[in-house]
Parts: C-alpha cells; structure tokens; sequence
C-alpha cells in the first residue's frame, strides 16, 4: 500500500488528538529543547505499522530523525528497541500516544494473522481480512494483515460484488440478483468480480447455474458440508469458507479443499501488543 494512502488519514488522526494544542506539553517543555526516545517492545509477536510512525513523523514535523532498527514484518520480543527517534522534546510528546496507536494495534493484528496463517501454510489456502474493521482505520488494519502475511479482501463496497445473503433475500433469490447485478454492471460499464454467498448446498447448486460469478462464499457451514459443496463446484470457480472460523478449527478448513478463508477476528477479535516509547536521558 502507498505511504500517500496513509497520509490524510494521519492528518484527521493528528487533529483528533491534539486538536488546538497540546497544553500540558507546551506548559511544561521548553520549546527549543531536544531529546530522544526509543520504542521499548514489551511483548513477543510480528512488528507492524514502522512505515505509518515513519510517515505520522515526517508529517507532524520533518526535523524529527527515525533511526530504524526492526522492520515491518519482523518478529519481535520483550527488550527489544524498535527504533530511536530524535529531536524537539515537544514533537516527540505531541506523536508518542499516536505512534503508539498504530504500532501497538496494526502489530497485534499482524501478530494474529501470522498464526493463521501458520496453521495452514503447508496448504496453499489464502487467509482474507473482511470489512470488519475500525471506522477510519481501516487501511492501516488491512495493511497491518498483509503484513502478516495474509491478503485484504475487498476494500470497501466499490471495488468488487459481493451478493450477500440479505442481498438475496431482498432480491428475491439467489439467481434473480446475479442477473440484477450483471446487467447492472453491463449497463454502467463496470469491471468488478461478482462473489456471492451460499448458505447451503442447494443455494450452491442454484448459483452454480448462473454466469457471471467469480467466486462463492461458503457462509457458517461445517467442514464436511464444505467439502461437499467444494466438490460440487469443482473448481468451475473460486471457493472461501467464511463463519466462525478459529484457530482451533481453520486446519479443518483449509483440508475442505477451499481456495481462501476469511477471517473477521483478523481486525475485530485482537490484543493491542504491549510496546512503549520511552525518553532516554
């Protein structure tokens, strides 16, 4: 993902937190003093959001200087110094508590997906992220998954179809709403791939005979009815299992012969890692 992705949404992160001014700050630190801190890793796991503090810090003030010792994607454990950042005392302050947000969150979440992502590696099944994400977070949580070495699903609701089963029942069926859609995208000239969700072999076997579908979703079914309804799709198109999917059971999963799993956990199931930026003196 591009670091100018990042950047406004920094910016509405800035202003959230300092908003007129940072008073305890500016009360008690002098504004030409100097000083530096190190990020203190407190808890073993997969580092991720360096790239998003490297930008937060050049946006908020260009002066500061980063010097980087552990990289996105690296394992992490207690004791470890992350990085040293130098100079205003003031600036550091102002940038601790939100570089903290977004290293300790977007580390947690690609701690997370890393151990799925163990679970089934010798499988060759990919691991998705879904929309269930924190409202304005959501790029740095999606990024924080690749990082761990899963894959993001769509972005949001513009860049791919996804036909849910509230879709289908409004609709009227399963088939009614395939062609809705794919006369829907002919008329406006859209290239987007179509997923639609089943709930059970027979909503498999009606989307089946449909055009159009790119992939579908096995929704909340056990492990032995989706390999069956992965056997009946046999490979005609793209198969995920999605629905209470953990890390107890996703080995179960990923035998079903599915080509991805999604996992909501990913982003709305996790631990913040413990990490602090402490001033050295």
């Amino acid at each position: 993902m591009a670091v100018a992705d990042f950047q406004s949404y920094i910016r509405w992160a800035l202003q959230e937190d300092i908003g007129p001014g940072d008073y305890t700050t500016r009360a008690s630190i002098d504004a030409h003093a100097s000083g530096t801190a190190a990020l203190i890793i407190k808890q073993a796991g997969i580092m991720a959001g360096i790239t998003v503090v490297q930008t937060l810090f050049e946006i908020f003030d260009p002066a500061l200087k980063l010097e980087i010792f552990i990289q996105d994607g690296s394992p992490i454990s207690p004791g470890d110094r992350a990085f040293i950042l130098r100079g205003k005392a003031q600036s550091i302050l102002q940038c601790e508590r939100l570089a903290l947000n977004f290293l300790q969150r977007m580390s947690g979440i690609a701690t997370i997906t890393q151990e799925y992502v163990k679970k089934i590696s010798d499988t060759g099944v990919k691991i998705l992220d879904t929309r269930k994400t924190t409202p304005n977070f959501r790029i740095f949580e999606k990024e924080a998954v690749r990082i761990g070495g899963g894959f993001n699903h769509r972005m949001g609701l513009y860049d791919m179809i996804m036909i849910k089963d509230n879709h289908i029942d409004f609709c009227g069926g399963a088939v009614k709403a395939i062609r809705k859609t794919t006369d829907y995208l002919k008329q406006h000239h859209l290239k987007l791939k179509i997923e639609v969700e089943a709930r059970t072999l027979q909503e498999v076997e009606e989307i089946l005979s449909a055009r159009g579908i790119h992939r579908i979703l096995l929704d909340n079914m056990p492990p032995d009815v989706v390999t069956k309804a992965v056997s009946l799709i046999n490979h005609k198109i793209e198969t995920e299992a999605s629905g209470g999917i953990t890390l107890e059971n996703i080995r179960s999963y990923a035998e079903t012969g599915v080509d991805y799993i999604s996992v909501g956990a990913l982003t709305h199931r996790i631990h913040s890692l413990d990490m602090s930026l402490k001033a050295e003196i």
